[in-house]
């Protein structure tokens, strides 16, 4: 049987012949002012519909409440499932992730152009997990709060601008943002992942810190640092090789990943930068299922597909009636 949305429009089905009653129509003659009673009792011929088309006109007013009430098939309980897992991406914007010390599809890109495309590959395949994005410079912003809808963090990273948030780095700050986030989640499904490129030099909070307090609440954090070890620029004398990557605090990136369960990965290329995402993409996703959805159907199309045709017909023979006299 099928389910309505809004039963209550059944209501409405006997408003006709209320109306009817209510609004009781006036005698041929007295309405037409006819001065001839013959010609009243054709004209009261004419008005009179038959029994037939009454009854079409009954069923196509019954059609049209039916439709007007949503009827709806309801399908089986299907329940959803999810990771269970809540992961928060922190994503440095300073001014150093402009350096064009990545490889990319054979062409040398800046480091976040690297983190976009790559990054972007990542979550698509969070696909039943919470995911939300932290981006930070001098300040930390969150950007997008956790929730299910992939897309909306991936356009929120490629609307990114290297520079926003400030050309210096807090680590600690972007820390402790996604930590408060996490606070309310179960504690096995508390992930950051911080992808930086630098060393800590602003914000409010220190690293090690935020870690400890990260700690604390249960949540894993996971660090990559990124950018080349060596580059060639030019200078006066021609080119030299300098390392591009010589701000990059590996010691303490290391400590928050060791100190919270975590892991630090180091990504001079997009090779390993793509391996250091695979590697945190293989996390086993804790089994939890979600409440019960029942997929909703909608079927007013047909009755009202139905009223239609009824209307149709009921009132087709008095209109060629009238086309005839005229």
């Amino acid at each position: 049987m099928p389910d309505f949305a809004w039963p209550w429009l059944f209501a409405a089905l006997p408003l006709p012949w209320l109306l009817r009653h209510v609004l009781r129509p006036l005698k041929p003659a007295q309405a037409l002012n006819l001065p001839h009673p013959g010609l009243a009792l054709t004209q009261g011929a004419l008005t009179r519909a038959p029994f037939a088309a009454t009854a079409l006109l009954v069923l196509a007013w019954i059609c049209l409440v039916v439709a007007a009430a949503r009827p709806q098939h309801l399908g089986p309980p299907e329940p959803q499932q999810r990771s269970g897992r809540a992961t928060m991406l922190a994503v440095d914007l300073s001014g150093s992730m402009e350096l064009d010390d990545m490889e990319l599809a054979g062409r040398q890109v800046s480091r976040f152009t690297a983190v976009e495309a790559i990054a972007g590959d990542f979550i698509d395949r969070r696909v039943g997990d919470e995911l939300g994005l932290i981006l930070f410079g001098t300040q930390a912003y969150l950007v997008t709060p956790l929730t299910y809808d992939l897309d909306a963090v991936r356009s929120q990273l490629h609307e990114a601008v290297v520079g926003l948030p400030g050309r210096e780095t807090a680590i600690g700050d972007a820390l402790a943002v996604a930590v408060k986030r996490l606070a309310d989640m179960p504690e096995q499904a508390r992930v950051v992942v911080l992808l930086t490129d630098g060393v800590n030099n602003a914000g409010s909070i220190a690293p090690r810190e935020a870690a400890r307090a990260a700690k604390a609440a249960g949540v894993r954090i996971y660090t990559i640092g990124i950018g080349a070890n060596a580059m060639r620029v030019p200078d006066f004398f021609g080119s030299r090789v300098v390392n591009p990557s010589a701000d990059l605090d590996v010691g303490m990136l290391t400590d928050i990943a060791n100190e919270t369960g975590g892991r630090f990965f180091r990504a001079t290329d997009t090779n390993q930068l793509a391996q250091a995402y695979r590697e945190i993409d293989s996390l086993e996703p804790v089994p939890q299922q979600g409440a019960a959805l029942r997929p909703r159907y909608e079927l007013f199309r047909w009755p009202l597909l139905a009223s239609l045709l009824l209307f149709a017909i009921a009132t087709l023979p008095r209109y060629l009636g009238r086309r005839a006299l005229a």
